[in-house]
Parts: C-alpha cells; sequence; structure tokens
C-alpha cells in the first residue's frame, strides 16, 4: 500500500498503523470538504456548528462548543459569520438571560441541506472502493469509536491519555534501541505552568 515495491514476507509497518490509515482518510476528506465548503460562512467548522445546531433544541454556545470541540472564542467568531447571512440567530434564554441559545432559521436549514448534499457525494467518493455494506460498516464502527471518544473528550490533558494508554498492559511493540537493547517510546510530560 505505502511501498512501492510490495513482499508478502514483509509487509510495510505502515499499512497496519491506524494512525497512518486515519491520517490519509482524513486529508483526503478535508481536500474534498473544504472544496465543497469554500463559499460556506465559517468554512467546515462553520458547518459542523450549523450541524450541531440544527440538531435538537436551541443551545447556548457553551452546550455548542464542548458538543463540536472548539474553543468559546472560535465559536463566537463561527456564530459571527453564520449570523451575517441570516443562518442563525441569537436570543436570550428565558431561564438564564445572561447565556445566548442559537437557533438555526430557515435560510440557514437550507444552506445546511444543500452543503450536506454535496458532502454526501464527498464522503461516496472517498468510500467508493467499499461495498454498500461496508460503507455502513465502516460508519457503524466510526460513529460507535467517536462516541465513545467523545465521551472521554474534550482531551484536556493528552498527556494524560498517553499516560493511561502507557499503563494499559498491552502497549505496542517494543523497538530496538541503541546497542540492540529493547526501548518503548514514552511521551513527555508537560510540567505545571
Amino acid at each position: 500500500m505505502t511501498g512501492a515495491t510490495r513482499r508478502p514476507d514483509r509487509p510495510d509497518p505502515l499499512d497496519d498503523d491506524l494512525g497512518w490509515m486515519l491520517g490519509i482518510v482524513f486529508r483526503g476528506y478535508v481536500r474534498a470538504a473544504e472544496h465543497a465548503l469554500t463559499d460556506f460562512p465559517g468554512g467546515p467548522r462553520g458547518y459542523q456548528l450549523l450541524t450541531a445546531a440544527s440538531n435538537g433544541p436551541a443551545r447556548n454556545q457553551g452546550a455548542l462548543a464542548e458538543e463540536i470541540g472548539i474553543d468559546r472564542t472560535v465559536l463566537t467568531y463561527l456564530i459571527d459569520d453564520l449570523e451575517r447571512p441570516g443562518f442563525v440567530t441569537r436570543r436570550a434564554d428565558p431561564a438564564d438571560r445572561r447565556n445566548r441559545l442559537i437557533e438555526v432559521t430557515d435560510a440557514g436549514r437550507d444552506a445546511w441541506e444543500q452543503r450536506r448534499l454535496a458532502l454526501r457525494q464527498v464522503e461516496s467518493h472517498l468510500l467508493g472502493a467499499l461495498t454498500p455494506t461496508e460503507s455502513a460498516t465502516l460508519r457503524a464502527l466510526l460513529q460507535k469509536v467517536a462516541c465513545s471518544a467523545q465521551a472521554v473528550d474534550p482531551l484536556r490533558d493528552l498527556c494524560e491519555v498517553v499516560t493511561q494508554v502507557q499503563a494499559d498492559p498491552a502497549p505496542a511493540a517494543p523497538q530496538a534501541g541503541r546497542g540492540g537493547r529493547t526501548t518503548t517510546p514514552r511521551a513527555r510530560r508537560r510540567s505545571p505552568d
């Protein structure tokens, strides 16, 4: 897959590396999605915000920021971008007037639906090597992994996650270090500021 010449007796280690596989798929998706969303306010993040805001009752900015995993400051700018063309509105929360609820307008729902169809075409192209059944299975499995990760997320301290993974009794295979000694890669722990 990754190497220029294939040797069945020595498979390329990248072919089995989850990070490499996810990276290739993610980069392909991002390039195509950015093209499909090139003139959409806020680009892919604006689309994700509109998607989150379209589902369920109006929510405040903090809840939306946590749901899509972005900083509240960035979210404020995205809401501004979506408010200009009339895709969303802000209104006071009747339960707490200090909060602003984000509501999607009819124009926002129409814009979201048009882009959703464009992104479905991107997804179909990206998953074109799979049968419809395989595609559905992949989506279901990715959804399961994403929901599991979201339950743990937002990742406030990646070093903590690395430490938890290293404590797992089934770490990655050891690697040969200098002098032929076996070593296990370690993440550096950030010092508290």
